[in-house]
């Protein structure tokens, strides 16, 4: 042991040189009592996979990893399923380090700081004990805070009502944690670790130095902050995978597109060899693979075939994106380029900021923030099990029902009318495959006709914008556009006047039943 602490020394002295080190040595061992020194009697641990971005190294049997440092990346540790991460002072995991030898360019928000080390060790802290068979994880996408008011509406709207009560392990974050101000991202990381949860962030486009003159450049903001813009992570039940898929063009119209870059492949290359196929393979990002309209190509083809070539003979991938501010399942099969045995399952995963904090005030102050298909602003949960099962869930900010389903519906009808009048369920989660069926005053279930267009409830919203004489709120709420999980039921006019209840069940694959009620009523003419 005190041949490997001489040894790292020696080698971090090297490191405090002008000249940039040719080779760079560190240790990973086991940090018993977590006081981040290598004390006696703590093992070093082998097998451990390292990478700064594009190269991939493992310790040897004495705990000992080395690699070529390149200038102006980040050195991260790809943490086992054996093991915890420390926690640094900001509350986030511990298994980074920037290598920056020559000063970077000058940029409005720091970017990353001149640092000699190119190596450091690391200290893994034992697996706690009690060991669970299924993984809960919380989701979120795109918080998109602009102001100090936006971190208070996030604080507010989706963290606090988790604390001390979300049972999660383990945190990631789609992208967009912040609207272009960088100089949030302390307020907000500080506001999301007081879930006491290891978090993975992941860049978005609005996450970008936009004063970088490349795309190389355009997240060393993002990274001083939050670590590498790629890297790993390893749980028993599942191993996650975050990527930053935007391409920054500054000068080019638009300025960024989703893509992956060459050393990001060359990652994928090295690392996927050595993942374990019997549990679930999560690769978190911003921008969705798919491309939402036809002929419209918002992430690169051509990046999707390469990726999909190497997860192919992958038989558990679940694809999590944001970037939308809506929420939908896409299904990825040979017209997207997937040649695996079944459909790749990407989620769309709603905003936490719902439509960027806009609509109007509730009781307590908060924008009501509805996304542009109808689905509230919230949050995913993501339950992982051994052998690469998985549920899905999705949960409107501060909403104790949870039921999963908007629904709208005339208040009044006249008697004996054309029945030329629906009832609309907004059902969060649906997709091609989800039965939904409403009742009239508990008669027989009926189907109901799943439609492409915009959610009602959100077109009414929009004509009483249109309509007031003053301002509603700060920023009105976004125009409705056609939803992809929006159902209709037409409402009955041939019964008794008066009120009549409505029922609307929508059969979820992983929650089962959910249920949803309304009234109507129903008048006779006065004419």
């Amino acid at each position: 042991m005190r041949q490997i602490v001489l040894l790292v020394i020696l080698s971090v002295a090297a490191f405090a040189t002008d000249a940039m080190p040719s080779s760079c040595i560190g240790v990973v061992w086991e940090d018993k009592d977590g006081n981040g020194r290598m004390d006696s009697g703590e093992p070093p641990l082998p097998g451990i996979s390292l990478s700064d971005g594009g190269q991939l190294t493992r310790t040897d049997a004495d705990g000992r990893y080395s690699f070529t440092p390149v200038d102006r990346s980040t050195l991260f540790l790809i943490k086992p399923a054996s093991h915890e991460l420390p926690i640094r002072g900001d509350g986030s995991p511990d298994f980074w380090l920037h290598i920056q030898h020559q000063p970077g360019p000058a940029l409005k928000y720091g970017g990353i700081q001149q640092q000699l080390a190119a190596c450091r060790n690391f200290g893994l802290l034992p697996k706690r004990a009690g060991g669970k068979d299924s993984l809960q994880a919380l989701v979120f996408a795109d918080p998109q805070v602009k102001s100090a008011q936006d971190i208070d509406y996030y604080r507010r709207d989706i963290i606090e009502p988790l604390q001390g009560t979300h049972g999660a392990q383990i945190g990631i974050t789609l992208g967009d944690v912040v609207d272009d101000d960088l100089s949030l991202y302390p307020g907000i990381l500080r506001t999301t670790m007081s879930l006491g949860v290891p978090w993975l962030h992941i860049p978005g486009n609005h996450d970008l130095d936009i004063d970088a003159s490349s795309d190389a450049d355009s997240l060393r903001t993002y990274r001083r902050h939050f670590g590498p813009d790629t890297y790993a992570r390893e749980e028993e039940q599942a191993t996650f995978i975050a990527l930053d898929n935007v391409i920054y063009r500054p000068g080019q119209k638009p300025d960024y597109i989703g893509g992956l870059r060459e050393d990001q492949f060359a990652f994928l290359r090295a690392y996927l060899p050595t993942v374990r196929k019997d549990r679930l393979l999560v690769l978190g990002m911003h921008i969705p693979l798919f491309n939402p309209a036809d002929n419209v190509e918002t992430f690169r083809n051509e990046d999707r075939e390469r990726l999909f070539a190497l997860l192919q003979d992958f038989p558990h991938v679940l694809v999590l994106s944001g970037h939308s501010h809506t929420q939908r399942h896409w299904y990825h099969d040979e017209a997207t380029g997937w040649h695996g045995a079944t459909p790749l399952h990407e989620y769309n995963v709603g905003a936490a900021c719902g439509a960027f904090w806009s609509g109007v005030r509730d009781a307590s102050g908060i924008p009501v923030a509805t996304m542009a298909d109808g689905t509230p602003n919230g949050y995913a949960r993501l339950e992982v099990k051994t052998g690469g099962n998985y549920a899905l869930s999705w949960h409107a900010a501060r909403d104790p029902d949870n039921a999963g389903i908007g629904l709208h519906l005339p208040k009044v009808l006249r008697r004996g009318a054309y029945p030329a009048w629906g009832v609309y369920a907004n059902v969060h989660m649906g997709d091609e495959q989800t039965r939904v069926e409403y009742r009239i005053d508990q008669g027989d279930w009926k189907p109901m006709r799943k439609v492409l267009q915009p959610d009602p409830a959100l077109l009414a919203e929009n004509m009483r914008d249109d309509l007031a004489t003053e301002l509603r709120s700060f920023d009105r709420s976004p125009e409705a556009k056609p939803s992809q999980h929006l159902w209709r039921g037409a409402l009955a006019t041939d019964l008794p006047a008066g009120v009549h209840r409505i029922d609307v069940r929508a059969f979820d694959r992983w929650r089962g039943e959910k249920l949803a009620s309304a009234n109507y009523r129903l008048d006779d003419s006065v004419e």
